[in-house]
């Protein structure tokens, strides 16, 4: 062999190798920050596709709609307690400890982001209240339909 070409050999596998080893140590170091999502049945049956469950202590978010009824505040600190349904009628219980959101309340959807605590309990560490997708701020709305007006009456 050239040995022009056994050092152009040598470099390349050099680098495939660096390549690889450098991808599993990024993969092996976010294993212990990827947060995956789960709904409510998913967690207490397992996901669809493989029927994985997720492991007590697991960080992972949580999205589904706040029962009515649910909320148990505590008078003397922040904490606060919910349960949470999806379609598949899994019901989880969520313990926060902390200021809710002002969009927060009983048959909201809500997404939760903390640990399991075992099959159907999880320990928020973060709480989002979702909106409805036409939410349009009131300022917004009256803008809009001011120009509405405008284009009615100058046409």
């Amino acid at each position: 062999m050239n040995p022009r070409r056994k050092k152009r050999l040598l470099i390349t596998s050099f680098l495939a190798v660096a390549l690889s080893l450098a991808v599993g140590l990024v993969l092996f170091a976010l294993q212990q920050n990827i947060d995956l999502f789960y709904t409510p049945t998913e967690i207490i049956e397992g996901k669809k596709e493989t029927g994985i469950k997720p492991e007590v202590g697991q960080r992972l978010r949580i999205g589904g709609m706040v029962v009515q009824g649910s909320v148990k505040r505590n008078p003397e600190s922040l904490k606060v307690s919910f349960d949470l349904v999806d379609n598949g009628g899994g019901i989880v219980t969520v313990f926060f400890d902390g200021i809710l959101p002002d969009l927060f309340r009983e048959g909201q959807g809500i997404v939760a982001q903390g640990h399991l605590l075992n099959a159907t309990q999880i320990n928020a560490s973060e709480v989002l209240a979702k909106h409805d997708e036409e939410y349009m701020p009131p300022e917004v709305s009256e803008a809009l339909v001011g120009m509405d007006n405008f284009k009615a009456n100058n046409k």
